[in-house]
């Protein structure tokens, strides 16, 4: 999945960001951004100028995939960041994950993970062991729900469709990983394996009201086909699938 640009106009851009590709640049970077190849896209479309120029309001990580949100000036940037709860409707994942060791059907087919976050010292999430007030003595503990449905399980993997209701650096990952379920491709979470080449996170649907026009914009890139296909492989699908 390459870079393209899904819809822009004066305020705003939305983009399909490719895994391995940074959302924004960090002081001393010099690999290509999302920031920067929309900067680029808009420098040939002739739409570019310094007053008309992207805004990061939200973040990927790097490994994750899928659609972005750029705001197109200063006062859309503050505009959408001061109202982002109110503005975006949904954010819908899709994740590949590593079955537990001799649980595969460990979880209900839909659920929601509601455990706080703490972060090393490399800034990377975790769920602490022993439950949130034995840890908030240790650690700074920071709410974060996560709802998760089960698009299919197989043997080794299981499909999650996800959506936060906080925003909390590598909360997908750290959430899932605290279930037994880590990313496939995130030796980061202690992945065994790494079928697709990359981490298996993808930004699948971003839905808003935009705040000038009130007009409601919905864009959705799916996941790799692959990912199901690998998620497939004994045809286990959830019981409300099964029924029919």
């Amino acid at each position: 999945m390459k870079f393209n640009i899904l819809f822009q106009d004066q305020n705003i851009a939305v983009i399909n960001k490719s895994a391995g590709t940074l959302s924004v640049p960090y002081p001393g970077c010099r690999a290509k951004t999302a920031l920067g190849l929309l900067e680029d896209a808009m420098r040939k479309r002739g739409t570019y100028s310094s007053k008309h120029r992207p805004f990061a309001v939200h973040r990927l990580d790097r490994e994750t995939s899928g659609v972005m949100m750029f705001a197109l000036n200063e006062r859309a940037q503050k505009t959408i960041m001061d109202n982002w709860q109110a503005l975006v409707t949904e954010r819908i994942y899709r994740a590949v994950a590593e079955n537990p060791r001799g649980a595969k059907a460990a979880i209900p087919d839909n659920g929601t993970i509601d455990s706080p976050l703490a972060y090393n010292a490399y800034n990377q999430a975790f769920v602490p062991k022993g439950g949130a007030n034995a840890a908030a003595s240790k650690f700074k503990m920071i709410s974060a729900r996560t709802h998760y449905k089960i698009i299919a399980r197989g043997a080794r993997f299981t499909l999650f469709e996800l959506s936060l209701d906080t925003g909390r650096k590598n909360q997908i990952r750290a959430h899932l990983a605290s279930l037994g379920f880590p990313l496939a491709g995130d030796k980061n979470y202690r992945a065994k394996t790494n079928p697709f080449g990359r981490l298996a996170l993808h930004a699948r649907t971003l839905e808003y009201t935009d705040p000038w026009t009130k007009e409601r914009r919905r864009f959705e890139v799916p996941e790799p086909a692959e990912w199901e296909k690998a998620c497939n492989d004994t045809i286990a699908r959830p019981r409300e699938r099964a029924s029919k």
